[in-house]
C-alpha cells in the first residue's frame, strides 16, 4: 500500500539533514564566547589588513546583452568553486568530528553556531580581509565572493554527512570487519557511499542559499567604495542603481538560465546517481528518469573512457590497504586513557576561553556604550517581528496548499520539481523591481519591504510540507474517511500530527534563511534611492556601507545571538517534541 507512495530522491528524511535536537548546553554558550573573543582578537591583531580599502583594478560593468553571457559563466565559475572547496572542507570537518570523540566536543556545537551567524552580515570583513591581503588586484574581491558562498554551503554540507557517518548501519559495520577492511577502505568503500545520498542532497540545497548569496556578494559598498565583479549579480545591481528595468529583466532570465543549467547538467545526474547508495530497499522514484546528460555521456566514447578511468582510479585509491585491518567479530580497541592527556586538553580549551572572554568584555566595554547596545537590541526585535510574522502568513498558505499537493502523487512530484527551482532562484533579484514599486505608488518601507524576508525562504515549508504529507500513511487517510472526519477535526486529529515533524524541519530552514535575507530585504536600493526598514538588517547594511565595522560587528553579533536563542528556546524543543511524540514510524 504504501509502496505506491511518491518516493523522494532527494528526502530530507532520508538523507539526515537534520542537526541532533540539543537543547542550550555548556559546550554551546562557551563556544559562542570563544567564537565571538577569538573573532575580536583577530581583527584587532590583523590591523594593516583592516584599513584604509585600495578598490581593485576590476574591469568597466556594461548593461548590454551581449555582455550577459560572460557575466552569467563568471557567476556559474564562482558557485562551481564554491562547491568544491565545500566538498573538501566537509569531508575534512564532518570525518574529524565522526572518528574523533574528542574533536566532537568542539566540532559539533560549533556547527550550530556558524549556522545562525548570518552570512551577509560579515560580508564587510571578507571584503576588507581579502582586499587588504590582496590590494589593488581583482583576486582579492574574487576570492571574497567565493568565500561568503562557501560559509553558505559548508556548514550543512558538513552536518549531512557527519550524521550520515555516525549512522552507518551496525551490520554493515560488523560485515566490514568480517571482510577485513582496513579503516582506511572501511571509509571509502562503507561510509562515504552510505554518506552520499545526504551528501547530494545537501549540496543540492545549499546551492539555493548560494545563489542568494552570491548575487549579494558581487556587488557591495564598504565604506562608500562600491566593489562590483562582473557576474549577474552586480550587473542586476547597475542595472538597479540606474533604474534600467529591462536590464533588470534580462538579468532575471539569464540568473534562470543559469540555475537550469546547474540543475540539468550537475544536480539532476548526481541525484540519479546517489540513488544508487540509498540504504532503503524495494522503494524507487516513480519520476526518476534518467537524465539527458546520462544517455549522452554513454553515448560519447571519449567522455565516457575518461569517467571510466577517473572511477576506475578512485577505486583504486580508495582500496589501498591503509590503516589498522579489523578481523570478524574485532572490537576496536578502547583508547588508553591518558589523564595527563585529558588535562593538558581542557586546560588549553579553558585558556582560549578565558581569553575569548577578557576579549570580548575588552571590546566590548571600549567601543560600545550601553545606550548603542540597547539601540541594536530593538532593532533586533523589530527584526524578529518580521521573520516571526513572515513565518506564521507562509504557513497560513502554504500548509494546506502542501497537503493538497502532497496527498497525490502525480501532483506531488511535479510540484516538486517547481519547488525545488523557487526555492534555488535568488529571490533578492527581485528585490529592486519591489523597490521600484514601492517609490512609484509611495508606499511604507516599513510594511511592503517586509514580505521580502520570506520570498525565497517560504518554499522550504512547502517543499517540506509535500515531502509529509507525500509519505503519510494511506491507511491513516481510510481510517479517517471511514470514520467520515472531515474539516477542522481532520486538520486537528488526523493531518496536522503526522506532517508536524515535516513542517518544524522546513520552519527552521526558513526562519535561517529569513535573518538572513534581512540584511537584503530591509534596505534596497533603486536609483539614487535607498528604501530602508527599522531593524537589524538595516543597521547592518548602513554601518557596512559606512564602512564602520565595530557597529557591523555588533549587529552581527546581536543577529547571531538572537537566532541561536530562536533556536535553543523554540524551535530545536518543539522538534524534539514533534519527534518523540508525533513521528510516524
Amino acid at each position: 500500500m504504501t509502496a505506491a507512495r511518491t518516493d523522494f530522491s532527494y528526502s530530507s528524511q532520508n538523507s539526515s539533514t537534520r542537526l541532533p535536537f540539543r537543547h542550550l548546553t555548556a559546550a554551546d554558550a562557551v563556544l559562542s564566547i570563544c567564537v565571538v573573543g577569538l573573532a575580536v582578537l583577530a581583527g584587532t591583531s590583523v590591523g594593516p589588513l583592516l584599513g584604509p580599502l585600495v578598490p581593485p583594478d576590476l574591469p568597466p560593468l556594461h548593461l548590454g546583452l551581449l555582455w550577459l553571457p560572460d557575466y552569467a559563466l563568471r557567476t556559474s565559475l564562482r558557485m562551481l568553486a564554491a562547491l568544491a572547496v565545500s566538498l573538501i572542507f566537509t569531508f575534512a570537518y564532518a570525518t574529524l568530528a565522526a572518528k574523533s570523540r574528542r574533536a566532537a566536543r568542539i566540532l559539533v556545537p560549533l556547527l550550530d553556531i556558524f549556522q545562525s551567524i548570518p552570512v551577509l552580515g560579515f560580508l564587510a570583513f571578507t571584503v576588507t580581509f581579502f582586499l587588504g591581503v590582496f590590494p589593488g588586484q581583482v583576486m582579492g574581491a574574487e576570492l571574497a565572493a567565493v568565500f561568503t558562498v562557501f560559509t553558505s554551503q559548508a556548514w550543512r554540507m558538513a552536518s549531512g554527512m557527519y550524521q550520515s557517518l555516525r549512522s552507518v548501519p551496525a551490520e554493515l559495520e560488523e560485515a566490514a570487519r568480517g571482510f577485513g577492511l582496513t579503516a582506511w577502505q572501511k571509509f571509502w568503500r562503507l561510509e562515504v557511499p552510505c554518506a552520499i545520498p545526504a551528501l547530494v542532497w545537501n549540496a543540492m540545497m545549499s546551492m539555493a542559499g548560494g545563489w542568494f548569496v552570491l548575487v549579494y556578494a558581487e556587488a557591495v559598498t564598504v565604506g562608500n567604495r562600491a566593489i562590483m565583479v562582473p557576474g549577474i549579480g552586480s550587473y542586476v545591481a547597475l542595472a538597479a542603481r540606474q533604474r534600467d528595468s529591462l536590464a533588470v529583466l534580462a538579468g532575471l532570465i539569464a540568473m534562470l538560465a543559469v540555475i537550469l543549467v546547474y540543475e540539468q547538467v550537475l544536480f539532476r545526474p548526481l541525484t540519479v546517481w546517489a540513488s544508487r547508495f540509498r540504504l532503503e530497499t524495494g522503494v524507487q522514484d516513480e519520476g526518476m528518469a534518467e537524465p539527458w546528460v546520462l544517455r549522452a555521456l554513454r553515448r560519447t566514447r571519449i567522455l565516457r573512457v575518461s569517467i571510466d578511468a577517473l572511477l576506475s582510479a578512485t577505486g583504486k585509491i580508495g582500496s589501498l590497504p591503509l590503516g589498522r585491518r579489523q578481523g570478524r567479530g574485532q572490537k576496536t580497541p578502547a583508547a588508553a586513557s591518558n589523564t595527563v592527556l585529558e588535562c593538558l586538553w581542557w586546560g588549553v580549551l579553558g585558556l582560549v576561553f578565558l581569553s575569548a572572554l577578557e576579549q570580548t568584555l575588552r571590546y566590548g566595554l571600549s567601543a560600545y556604550t550601553a545606550g548603542q547596545i540597547g539601540h541594536v537590541v530593538v532593532a533586533g526585535f523589530y527584526t524578529l517581528l518580521r521573520v516571526l510574522g513572515m513565518l506564521c502568513l507562509a504557513s497560513l498558505i502554504w500548509v494546506p496548499v502542501g497537503v493538497w499537493l502532497g496527498l497525490d502523487p502525480v501532483r506531488a512530484r511535479r510540484a516538486y520539481k517547481i519547488v525545488q527551482f523557487c526555492a534555488a532562484f535568488p529571490a533578492n533579484l527581485f528585490f529592486p523591481v519591489v523597490a521600484a514599486g514601492v517609490l512609484y505608488f509611495h508606499l511604507s518601507p516599513d510594511f511592503w519591504l517586509t514580505p521580502l524576508v520570506m520570498l525565497g525562504a517560504q518554499w522550504y515549508i512547502l517543499f517540506t510540507v509535500i515531502e509529509g504529507a507525500s509519505s503519510f500513511p494511506p491507511a491513516l487517510l481510510e481510517v479517517g474517511q471511514n470514520f467520515e472526519v472531515k474539516g477542522a477535526l481532520w486538520w486537528r486529529r488526523i493531518i496536522l500530527p503526522g506532517i508536524i515533524p515535516y513542517y518544524l524541519t522546513g520552519v527552521l530552514a526558513a526562519s535561517g534563511a529569513a535573518w538572513n535575507a534581512a540584511l537584503a530585504a530591509e534596505s534596497v536600493q533603486w536609483g539614487t534611492e535607498t528604501l530602508k526598514a527599522h531593524g537589524l538588517g538595516a543597521y547592518i547594511a548602513q554601518s557596512t556601507a559606512e564602512g564602520n565595522m565595530s557597529d557591523v560587528a555588533l549587529g552581527v553579533v546581536v543577529m547571531a545571538l538572537f537566532v541561536l536563542i530562536l533556536n535553543w528556546l523554540v524551535w530545536r524543543p518543539l522538534s524534539d517534541y514533534a519527534h518523540r511524540r508525533l513521528k510516524l514510524s
